[in-house]
Order: structure tokens, then C-alpha cells, then sequence
């Protein structure tokens, strides 16, 4: 029996990873280490002190159940915890959650300021922390103009555009997968070819 065509297990291979690349984490409660995901995963969770417990509906619903702050690591209930930026394309780090939702984008995917009245756009690839320093300088000085319809409606056009820039880029992402996907299809295909001229001209 001829062994299966290492090209069409390439092709398997790379699906999988898009797929997973693709997956959505969004049963993973906000700011959370990665590590801590199993942690975490139980109904029931000691703190990590060991003072308390608490059960997993009251991750994050801004009541200190731990003194360390265990339970509450995506709000600003516990002066002692720890969110977690993932910050992908750039450098991870922790910052207390003190700092969460405060207007100011101390993350640069933006992932600490989910529940704020500002926008703060991911700039993990480019790297970039000095225009954060002048989007949260902007967004202080206009933060009490923040609320009027005309800001409202601007942020709301900021949203679509930034959906429509990530569409675009997925767009582009999937057809240069799809050629490639071809590609190896089409050299598949040849080798398949070149073996039958083989056998056919013994």
C-alpha cells in the first residue's frame, strides 16, 4: 500500500494551525495569565493566599473575594492584583489591576481598557508605546467632552473602521493561504503525474 502523500499532510497540518490560530479564547476570563487557565477552570478556586475561595461565576464581578486578589484580576476591586496584557505581536507583561479601565491604555493591545469610554487601538506590532502616551494625553484633555453625541458617533465610526481594516487584513491573510493551499495541491498533483509516466513507460 502506498504510504500517504506528505504534501496532502503539509496541507492538513497547516489547516490545523489556522484553525487554531483563528479560535476563539473568549471562555478565558480577562486578564488571566495563560499558565492560569487551568487554575482557574474548576467551579470551585482557592486564592492563591489560601485565605478564601470563591466559585468560578465571581471571576472579575468587581468584589474582592481574596485579599491577594485572586478572583479579580480583570477589574479594579483589588488594589493587589494583577492583569495580565497579552499583548500579542509584542512583549506580555502584568500591571495591577488598579490601572484597569482607568482611560489610560497601559497595554498595547488595548486589553485593559475593554469596559472604558476610550478606544485604545493595538499597536502591539508596530511596537509602538509613544503614540499611546498621545492618544491617553488627547483622550484626558477630551474626556469630559467624551459623552456628547458628535464623539459618540465618531467612536462608533473609529469601531467600523478599525473592523473593517481587520476584515481587509483577513481577506488578504486568506487568500494568500488559499494560493498557497494551491500551490501544493498543483505539486501534488505533478509528482502525482510524473509516477504514473513511470510506471506506464517500464
Amino acid at each position: 500500500m502506498e504510504s500517504t502523500n506528505p504534501v496532502f499532510f503539509f496541507i492538513v497540518c497547516f489547516l490545523l494551525n489556522l484553525n487554531l490560530a483563528f479560535s476563539d479564547p473568549s471562555n478565558v476570563p480577562i486578564g488571566i495569565h495563560p499558565l492560569d487557565e487551568k487554575y482557574f477552570a474548576s467551579e470551585v478556586i482557592k486564592c492563591k493566599d489560601g485565605s478564601n475561595s470563591f466559585t468560578r461565576d465571581r471571576i472579575n464581578d468587581e468584589f474582592c473575594d481574596c485579599v491577594d486578589g485572586t478572583d479579580e484580576p480583570g477589574t479594579s476591586a483589588c488594589p493587589a492584583a494583577k492583569f495580565y496584557c497579552r499583548n500579542s505581536g509584542s512583549t506580555p507583561k502584568f500591571l495591577f489591576s488598579s490601572r484597569v479601565n482607568d482611560q489610560i491604555c497601559d497595554c498595547c493591545d488595548g486589553s485593559d481598557e475593554y469596559d472604558s469610554i476610550i478606544i485604545c487601538p493595538n499597536t502591539c506590532i508596530m511596537g509602538g508605546h509613544s503614540e499611546y502616551k498621545t492618544i491617553n494625553y488627547n483622550s484626558r484633555i477630551n474626556k469630559f467632552s467624551s459623552h456628547s453625541p458628535h464623539t459618540k458617533q465618531k467612536k462608533v465610526s473609529q469601531i467600523g473602521e478599525d473592523t473593517i481594516q481587520k476584515l481587509q487584513g483577513m481577506k488578504a491573510m486568506i487568500i494568500v493561504q488559499v494560493i498557497l493551499i494551491g500551490f501544493l495541491v498543483f505539486l501534488c498533483l505533478c509528482r502525482q503525474r510524473a509516477k504514473s509516466r513511470r510506471r506506464n513507460s517500464r
